[in-house]
């Protein structure tokens, strides 16, 4: 099991805008059958302004399946599509973190 964690720095003020597209990509992966999302906002990081989202996954064949949209119906590619729409307006930068789950 893998751990996939997407760590993303907004620009001042666009923090909220963005973690309510995460939490709706969230919604939208659970109705998918592709497990929970959590999201999280920095309460003390290295950055202000810092949200990071995690899910687990079985292995990465699955996550590069999942990001490419296989088994997803148009619709909900479509969907996702328009949740992540205008997202480079409110983040610097970011960056992924994988980790393998030992226990």
């Amino acid at each position: 099991m893998l751990l996939i964690r997407e760590i993303m720095y907004c620009k001042p003020g666009k923090v909220r805008p963005m973690v309510e597209k995460f939490l709706a990509m969230g919604k939208l992966n659970e109705k998918l059958g592709l497990g929970k999302m959590r999201v999280m906002t920095d309460f003390c990081a290295e950055r202000y302004w810092t949200i990071v989202s995690e899910f687990e996954v079985p292995s990465m064949q699955a996550f590069e399946a999942m990001m490419q949209g296989q088994g997803q119906s148009a619709e909900a590619m479509k969907e996702m599509e328009n949740l992540m729409k205008g997202y480079h307006e409110l983040v610097e930068h970011g960056r992924r973190e994988i980790y393998k789950i030992e226990a």
